[in-house]
């Protein structure tokens, strides 16, 4: 079947796409409401809320509300957490309201541009840390096994003791990217500071863009220096100017999630439009993948609201690229296995 009768594919990735660019960021309504910031204001001056009270307010020595942040007499290696008076009121208070909202019937609302979700232990966000964790161990697992086709079980070249694929330098950097992005996005879902959050915005973009870059040099079968570094140098500069504004002008996060998802979605159309026109023997796992990757896009992009305090949007996206990710190193071995045959084929 040609390009026309795979059309439909094609349209239905670009129906899927087309509303996650479109959905634009909404203000928080929690932290505007009265009763919230007068719940975060008698917190603060007298140290507890209802029966709680709230070490962070409290200073060891003689229990009175604290001048500085209680995190500050806390060990070192606790003090990374920067929970202090402010941050644990708002986060009781915060749980108050909802817990009055759900009596009323009323839907959550957004509290300084984040849904509401229960901590467990030190985890702000436990089930997103939870799944963040599997997915770096999936990508790590999934690098190694495509290392060890790669040099110990597919044949090298005997003259330079190399690889025949010739993407393979490019697929070891997505798996160190791909693998630094998922650690960090669970160090930001175990404790959410401005650093934190940060390296992981920062960590994700840079995956995402060099993955497009990926995308471009893979589907195009570019094998040339020259023209890789043609492809990439614009892309590379583009992703550099981001971060950098990111860290050090103004940490956007709805500019972000636009440039992102845009990248994000350009490279699945990419890969699904190559996989349908090359016939390639591993396609019905590149169009899973695309399809799984845009719906999950468009899922973070509608920012669905918390569920039995834990799952969100976010975690739902999470869960879904744990086996998108397995399918994909899935299908980097299969086409390491395809172009290594080819080769070795035209060189007897």
């Amino acid at each position: 079947m040609g390009l026309p009768g795979r059309l439909p594919l094609l349209l239905l990735l670009l129906g899927l796409a087309s509303p996650a660019v479109a959905v634009a960021a909404e203000a928080s309504e929690g932290d505007a409401d009265p009763l919230y910031k007068a719940c975060v204001e008698e917190c603060q001056q007298t140290g507890s809320l209802k029966d709680t009270s709230i070490k962070h307010c409290l200073v060891p020595a003689d229990s009175k509300p604290a001048a500085k942040s209680w995190y500050t007499h806390e060990p070192l290696y606790l003090q990374w957490k920067e929970w202090n008076c402010k941050s644990e009121c708002g986060y009781h208070c915060m749980m108050e309201r909802e817990n009055e909202r759900t009596e009323l019937g009323l839907p959550p609302v957004k509290y300084h541009g984040k849904w509401p979700l229960k901590r467990a232990s030190v985890f702000q966000e436990p089930l997103s840390a939870a799944l963040s964790a599997l997915a770096l161990v999936v990508q790590f697992n999934g690098w190694l096994s495509f290392f060890l086709l790669l040099y110990y079980k597919l044949p090298l070249r005997p003259e330079t003791h190399k690889t025949y694929y010739e993407f393979t330098g490019l697929w070891h950097i997505y798996g160190l990217l791909a693998m630094n992005s998922w650690f960090w996005s669970a160090i930001y879902h175990s404790c959410d500071t401005i650093w934190t959050e940060k390296l992981h915005f920062s960590s994700a973009a840079a995956f995402l863009g060099y993955s497009f870059i990926l995308a471009i040099l893979r589907t195009s079968n570019l094998r040339d220096e020259a023209s890789r570094v043609m492809v990439a140098a614009p892309i590379l500069a583009f992703v550099t100017t981001h971060i950098l504004y990111l860290n050090f002008y103004q940490l956007d996060k709805g500019l972000n999630m636009k440039v992102c998802t845009v990248i994000s979605i350009v490279q699945f159309l990419l890969w699904a439009m190559w996989a349908v026109m090359t016939r390639h023997s591993s396609r019905l796992k590149i169009i899973f993948v695309a399809i799984g990757g845009v719906v999950s896009v468009f899922l973070e992009a509608c920012d669905i609201p918390p569920r039995w305090g834990y799952v969100d949007g976010r975690a739902i996206c999470l869960a879904v690229a744990i086996p998108l990710s397995y399918l994909w190193w899935s299908f980097a071995m299969e086409d390491a296995e395809m172009r290594t045959s080819e080769i070795t084929k035209k060189t007897r």
